[in-house]
């Protein structure tokens, strides 16, 4: 019998790309995924797409609504978001408060209930949006907390923090992302709804960037191509 892994599943490239790592890793995975107050569902189907690409038989998807009192752009939909690009060491608007935090906290309690032992998290320290609940440093703090915060942590089996991505490129991620066979185009990273990705926020900018690094930039909007070749200075590499 496998070993269980809960995933965060958030319907994007990361969590997608961690949900496969997991597979290859051995695990039988469980997927959480969270309906917070977000601007649109699109992510979430994406999510469910994702979970019956890869056979995950467990699905939860929990209300956990942060837009009560806002606090970023994500949540209030009164807000303009951002499509001026990531500025370094300035955390963006679309930081949502205590997220993270939040969600982590329901992975270790479905992970104890459930007898899983790792949650697989799809954060990134290098090409991430300048989020503090995205770096090595709040993962360890939360792997101690999850020692200390539970019956299976007192008795020494704590799930295991995996954070298989924190360390990777962008552009890494996607080629990690085709060597496991991630299905891509189900992927939602687009801070918009709709049917097609805005191809101008900061999310859409850093993936189309990192598709057409890694080669694929059949996958990457139009206007993430003409982003690209203008600060390429007229050129892009080929698909």
């Amino acid at each position: 019998m496998k070993p269980k892994a809960v995933v965060l599943l958030s319907g994007g490239l990361d969590s997608a790309t961690a949900a496969a790592q997991a597979i290859a890793d051995g695990y039988e995975l469980i997927a959480l995924s969270f309906r917070y107050g977000q601007r649109h569902e699109r992510e979430l189907q994406a999510a469910s797409k994702i979970a019956q690409a890869f056979h995950i038989e467990e699905h939860q998807v929990m209300e956990v609504n942060l837009s009560q009192w806002g606090g970023s752009v994500l949540t209030d939909q009164a807000t303009e978001l951002p499509t001026e690009g990531v500025k370094p060491d300035v955390i963006p608007p679309t930081y949502v408060p205590g997220r993270n935090t939040v969600f982590i906290a329901l992975g270790l309690s479905l992970a104890e209930v459930r007898g899983a032992e790792a949650i697989y998290l799809g954060i990134n320290a290098i090409d991430y949006s300048g989020y503090p609940d995205c770096r090595p440093e709040y993962l360890a703090a939360y792997q101690h907390l999850a020692s200390l915060s539970s019956k299976v942590g007192v008795e020494g089996l704590a799930p295991k923090l995996i954070a298989p991505l924190v360390l990777d490129s962008k552009a890494d991620i996607v080629r990690r992302a085709l060597r496991l066979g991630v299905p891509i185009e189900m992927t939602w990273s687009c801070y918009q709804g709709g049917t097609e990705p805005c191809g101008l926020c900061d999310s859409c900018r850093i993936r189309d960037r990192a598709l057409i690094e890694a080669g694929r930039s059949d996958l990457a909007t139009v206007t993430g191509q003409e982003f690209y070749r203008k600060e390429a200075g007229g050129s892009s590499p080929m698909s």
